[in-house]
């Protein structure tokens, strides 16, 4: 557990830590501290930071507080339910492209190749428009852009495990191929892989908003910090808190997830020994 924890050592992964933690406090108990309804007017579009709303109305005179409290659950769910997709496509295409060597590996490699010869954005767009805007398309699409990378990380690392002498002992023992994966090679290339989640989450963050802000994902009067600023943004001169609140709260939530996977990193690249070499060696 000290090992896993070693990067809260570090100055970044101390800060990046806080920042997630209390984002994540926002988002979870946002909703329940908020001191109104985020979809109910109350009181003159626009208008300024007051006792009752401290940080003013937006377009529509919905109070940006409450708003704010209640959209930080649509990012951090939408951005984890997409990565988590995402590596469970890319990490079962990876495993068996690198493990089986075989055809398998040049036919999902190249229809991975495929996949990256579109731009992220653009895709997600056909998309949307073929199968129409909801949560569930917003997800698969996100999933599906970051997929073909996760996939080819996954395969580099599965080749260099994949030769290692526990290995070969595990093949030579009889055991099959699903629980070599499991039991020998997935654990020892988890280093990588979750150096990697953590750029692969901010990204879902950034092309959810995205998205968001052009008004092709979540819909009003849904709370998302994407949607407020860009229901607002041809206001900002009247009431900027309505955008730059919740531009803050991606941008802190962005650079927390990249404090953190840089401190991972980093305390990986000096520590990692995978576990299986380790129990040998011990």
């Amino acid at each position: 557990m000290k090992e896993r924890l070693r990067f809260l050592r570090r100055p970044s992964g101390a800060i990046g830590a806080a920042i997630l933690l209390f984002i994540v406090a926002v988002a979870v108990l946002g909703p329940l501290v908020a001191p109104h309804s985020p979809t109910q007017p109350l009181g003159v579009p626009l208008s300024g930071p007051s006792g009752a709303s401290p940080l003013g109305t937006d377009y529509l005179g919905r109070d940006v507080l409450s708003r704010l409290l209640y959209g930080g659950r649509s990012v951090l769910g939408l951005a984890a339910a997409a990565t988590i997709l995402a590596y469970v496509l890319g990490l079962s295409i990876g495993l068996v492209a690198g493990y089986t060597r075989s055809l398998v590996d040049p036919m999902l490699m190249r229809s991975v190749d495929v996949m990256l010869c579109f731009p992220p954005l653009l895709f997600l767009l056909v998309l949307i428009a073929g199968a129409g805007s909801s949560v569930a398309v917003l997800i698969i699409g996100v999933a599906l852009v970051q997929a073909p990378q996760v996939s080819r990380i996954v395969r580099t690392a599965t080749l260099e495990v994949s030769v290692r002498g526990y290995v070969e002992a595990a093949v030579a023992r009889g055991e099959r191929a699903p629980a070599v994966l499991v039991r020998e090679v997935l654990p020892n290339i988890l280093g990588p892989v979750l150096v990697d989640a953590g750029l692969r989450f901010t990204y879902s963050i950034l092309i959810i908003a995205s998205v968001n802000f052009l008004g092709l994902g979540l819909q009003p009067p849904n709370s998302d910090w994407a949607l407020m600023i860009g229901e607002n943004r041809s206001y900002l001169a009247v009431n900027p808190w309505a955008v730059l609140a919740p531009a803050a709260m991606i941008a802190i939530l962005t650079i927390g997830v990249n404090l953190t996977g840089d401190a991972v990193a980093r305390s990986l690249g000096r520590s990692y020994v995978p576990r299986t070499v380790r129990s040998v060696a011990t």
